[in-house]
């Protein structure tokens, strides 16, 4: 019988968590962009870009790309690669 032991750090488990919840707010603030109402409240760009800060980024990518949502702003994009460079040079300084 073959015994796989798969098991889960808690920093792989935050990094899951986040990445879903991030994806979750893209995609919701897509669906009120399309409804387009003025009564929608919509997930401002300081909710989306500090989800995508604190380990979000995998989720917002996938959500950037399926949704297309966000992708032709201009200075959201600035932004977003910023946050990304971010992470990679701490991810580069922690090592």
């Amino acid at each position: 019988m073959i015994h796989i032991d798969f098991t889960l750090s808690y920093l792989e488990i935050y990094l899951i968590l986040i990445n879903l919840i991030t994806f979750m707010l893209y995609s919701y603030d897509k669906v009120q962009a399309v409804k387009n109402l003025d009564k929608v409240q919509r997930v401002s760009e300081k909710k989306l870009l500090f989800s995508t800060l604190i380990g979000g980024t995998l989720g917002s990518i996938i959500s950037m790309l399926i949704f297309r949502h966000k992708i032709k702003k201009a200075s959201f994009v600035i932004k977003f690669t910023i946050v990304a460079i971010i992470q990679v040079l701490a991810i580069f300084f922690y090592n």
